[in-house]
């Protein structure tokens, strides 16, 4: 139990340094006016009309990163997938009911992740774009397989 509690350790504090990392970098855009109008969807979705630098959603800094710093943010998700597939990979273990439930729902918000940012023109989105979907392809692989075992485990047992 001491390896996956370590694991999980090791996942949480990557998945913290990085996100202050990509928030530091990602604040740049106060100082990039032209990319004001592009790179700040939760300024928008606020209501927030940006005359100054100061008027950008903290969170509009994780999209300019994701665009133009995108290793951070990456890592992010990485580690985030990580930390759920350790969680993931306990319930397995366990041979929870509700194991293939969790891998489907972890592969349902990578795929959604990836159908958000599908269609961007940058290359730092086009990275998390496939970081999502192959994350998402995996979840939906070990769901299936752990379905398929269960099934087959219950369909041994009645016989």
């Amino acid at each position: 139990m001491f390896k996956y509690v370590l694991q999980f350790i090791v996942g949480i504090f990557t998945l913290v340094v990085s996100t202050f990392i990509a928030w530091y970098e990602g604040s740049t855009i106060t100082n990039n006016s032209l990319e004001w109008g592009y790179s700040t969807p939760f300024t928008k979705l606020f209501n927030i009309e940006i005359t100054n630098g100061r008027d950008i959603s903290q969170l509009d800094y994780f999209v300019y990163a994701a665009k133009f710093h995108p290793l951070f943010p990456a890592i992010m998700i990485v580690s985030a997938f990580y930390i759920l597939s350790v969680v993931g990979y306990l319930l397995i273990k366990s041979k929870s009911k509700w194991t293939t439930g969790f891998w489907g729902l972890l592969s349902c918000i990578m795929l959604l992740l990836s159908g958000f940012i599908f269609n961007s023109p940058t290359i730092g989105v086009r990275i998390l774009f496939w970081i999502a979907l192959v994350s998402g392809l995996i979840s939906i692989a070990v769901a299936m397989f752990v379905g398929l075992r269960n099934f087959k485990n219950k369909e041994t047992v009645e016989l």
